[in-house]
């Protein structure tokens, strides 16, 4: 599903943050990237979910190379990528009510006709309820505003989900939550899992295999167990 093949990523020249780093995802697979914060994982998810362009390397989704970059990529590899961030009020906007973020990726791609629908569908399954949808972010709890950014990621039923440490701002109860919409969506779709994170009780309980991130990982591949 996902492979990712001596990937040189950064933000500035010649100062890569990830080197020479490959990673392969299985179609129907879940596996999870443990390593400690700032060794680099979180570029690495972004590369993956198509939204940096790596300095070197190749990525494959679903057996085609990936050639384009966010809003350059062909929409067929774009709309199989969802995306979940460690941090809701960073990847959200403010202006928009929790309704109109969930709805956003549909509108976006022409599905207008999906949204009421498929917004109440998801609003039910993590569990928001008709009052906070029309709340706006600022008006609403992290845990709460992170369920809807899961329910954005999964509006366009995505065949690989990647979340960069989802729960790591919320309490054990909505973690436990998130997790389970994540794992019943996989179930009925079929779609693969990259879960990015450093609690490595959680990934293990989580994933169908893991990925040590270690002190050699940035210099040419990552370590695989689990």
């Amino acid at each position: 599903m996902l492979e990712l093949t001596g990937i040189t990523a950064g933000y500035e020249p010649r100062r890569p943050v990830v080197r020479d780093v490959s990673l392969s995802v299985a179609a129907g697979e879940a596996v999870a990237l443990l390593g400690p914060s700032g060794c680099g994982k979180s570029t690495l998810a972004r590369v993956a979910a198509l939204l940096h362009r790596p300095e070197a390397g190749t990525v494959t989704l679903g057996g085609e190379v990936v050639r384009g970059w966010r809003h350059r990529a062909p929409r067929e590899q774009r709309t199989a990528v969802g995306v979940v961030f460690q941090q809701p009020r960073l990847s959200a906007d403010p202006r928009l009510s929790l309704r109109e973020l969930i709805a956003q990726p549909l509108r976006a791609t022409g599905r207008r006709r999906e949204v009421t629908d498929r917004v109440g569908e998801l609003a039910a399954r993590v569990q928001l309820t008709a009052e906070l949808l029309e709340r706006r972010p600022h008006a609403v709890s992290d845990g709460q505003l992170q369920r809807a950014c899961l329910a954005r990621a999964l509006v366009l039923r995505p065949r690989l989900l990647i979340c960069d440490e989802m729960t790591a701002m919320l309490d054990a109860s909505t973690t436990a939550a998130l997790v389970a919409v994540v794992e019943s969506y996989r179930e009925e779709s079929g779609a693969a899992l990259l879960a990015v994170g450093h609690d490595r009780v959680l990934l293990e309980r989580w994933c169908d295999r893991i990925v040590r991130w270690d002190e050699q990982a940035g210099t040419g591949g990552l370590p695989e167990g689990g």
